[in-house]
């Protein structure tokens, strides 16, 4: 049986994995679960896997899930959070935003495998998350279906055992669902509501990440991670819609050979290859009726309607601390949308300006990224108020 830290339990992602656990008797054993607000349902899901440390993102609740469990350690703050990630020989990290950081930090610099749900913290500070993976015994597993499917195809290719083999991948295709708004023009979507971005098509997502999926912003921001990860240049990472959700990237070879990765949107099957690597779980989550698919479906992003994914081609470019200034301003715009103070179409001009006035500095220590990362939210949240509604 596998040790297993689940940070982040109560969200989209944590419940999931939570799934597969279940689905998978005797595979993994909960040490440590972490969340931050939903103090009742981790208390309920310690009761169900009777972990050795429970992490409480709020302080003054500590008291209290101690009463209710009183057979467990229960902590708080920052160390306890590294702690708990770094317990279990498998860590997933499905904290929300740059919050997730210390977390992909704490794991990797343990020599754990993590499972990496958790795309802000690689995109911010890729330096630093890229000098935490050279530690004995880290490994890195993505958790989003886009790079879970470059992750099989490269596996494939034999990319990860075959020497230079890298050389011979000529390009990575990142698949968008193109989210709610697929088709409508931008003069269509200025007066979208918080309900309408929230109405993704095919994933079940939290509300941060769903929005990011309406704006594209969301693919933006993968087509950076991906360049973390497999370490491909930009002019070689493209991205396509893919309304359908089953294909969920592709690799495309010197030789013009294409593989690709199916299945039907299901993290639980992401999240699965992660905990289970280089193994496969038993579990057919996101099994395809062969039948039943009568068609897959592709197209070019709209550009002008959706500007969010060149903005962060440009910040990935950029480099250093450019994507973590994006992110950061990504997260307040969305924040102000998701509190109905901005409008849906002024998320892009929000970040553009905040991207425009940035002086890049090197990313060469987590105090640089943090200390960006916090100009980024102060400048952010001053052009909020410009667009605001009120």
């Amino acid at each position: 049986m596998v040790s297993l830290s689940l940070l982040g339990s109560t969200g989209s992602i944590g419940l999931q994995t939570l799934d597969v656990v279940r689905a998978e008797p005797g595979a993994w054993d909960v040490v440590a679960l972490g969340a931050g607000r939903s103090i009742g349902h981790l208390v309920a899901q310690a009761q169900e896997f009777h972990p050795r440390l429970v992490v409480v993102g709020d302080p003054e609740r500590v008291h209290e899930v101690q009463e209710a469990l009183p057979g467990a350690a229960v902590a708080s703050g920052p160390s306890a959070l590294s702690e708990a990630a770094a317990m279990g020989e498998v860590a997933v990290n499905g904290v929300v935003g740059f919050a997730g950081l210390p977390v992909t930090l704490a794991a990797l610099e343990a020599g754990r495998r993590l499972a990496l749900a958790n795309k802000e913290s690689l995109i911010a500070a890729g330096p630093v998350v890229q000098q935490a993976r050279l530690t004995p015994g880290a490994e890195l597993l993505p958790v989003d279906s886009e790079h879970c499917a470059v992750h099989q195809c490269l596996r494939a290719g034999d990319v990860f055992t075959a020497r230079a083999a890298m050389e011979r991948v000529h390009r990575i295709v990142l698949t968008a669902s193109g989210g709610p708004f697929r088709g409508r023009r931008r003069s269509e979507l200025a007066e979208v509501t918080v309900e309408d971005a929230l109405a993704h098509p095919t994933w079940s997502m939290g509300p941060k990440i769903t929005v990011d999926s309406s704006t594209l912003m969301n693919k933006g921001l993968e087509v950076i991670e991906a360049h973390e990860l497999f370490g491909l240049g930009y002019d070689r990472i493209e991205v396509v819609v893919h309304p359908q959700s089953v294909v969920h990237s592709m690799v495309e070879y010197s030789d013009g050979a294409t593989i690709a990765q199916l299945s039907l949107p299901d993290m639980r099957m992401c999240i699965g290859y992660a905990l289970a690597y280089p193994d496969r779980i038993a579990t057919p989550f996101g099994r395809i009726d062969w039948a039943e698919l009568r068609r897959l479906d592709f197209e070019p992003p709209d550009a002008e309607a959706f500007p969010c994914l060149d903005l962060a081609y440009t910040a990935g470019r950029m480099g250093e601390t450019a994507p973590a200034l994006l992110n950061a301003a990504n997260e307040v715009a969305v924040q102000a949308f998701l509190d109905e103070r901005i409008r849906w179409t002024a998320i892009p001009e929000i970040l553009e300006a905040v991207l425009t006035d940035h002086d890049n500095t090197t990313a060469d220590s987590l105090e640089a990224v943090m200390e960006v990362d916090g100009k980024a939210r102060a400048a952010a949240a001053h052009v909020v108020r410009r667009f605001d509604r009120e």
